[in-house]
């Protein structure tokens, strides 16, 4: 009875160290997965999520500035009396296919 208890304690301290050393294996292929994996994204140079936090708050407070540029400008223009009919326009139209008496044919 003593020699079945001794080599079943063999063999279940031999099952602990196999799965001790499974586990080892597999951190270590995870740490060189992450590595490679984090390299790879670094080569790509790809934005960090601090970095794409800060550009959205960027611009979400420059679209609040934006529309409040709108407003004012809305109000002086109703304070001048131009309509937005009548606001001139920013520069030549944005159809390619308009265009200026005399321009010269494009390819």
């Amino acid at each position: 009875m003593q020699s079945q208890n001794r080599l079943l304690d063999d063999f279940a301290r031999l099952m602990t160290d196999a799965a001790g050393a499974a586990q080892g294996v597999r951190r270590e292929a995870e740490s060189v997965v992450r590595a490679q994996v984090e390299r790879f994204l670094r080569d790509m140079d790809v934005a960090s999520r601090e970095e794409v936090e800060v550009l959205r708050d960027l611009v979400t407070a420059l679209r609040g500035q934006n529309d409040a540029l709108a407003a004012r400008v809305a109000v002086l223009e109703a304070r001048a009396g131009i309509g937005a009919a009548e606001a001139p326009s920013a520069g030549p139209s944005a159809d390619p296919s308009t265009k200026p008496p005399g321009a010269a044919p494009t390819a």
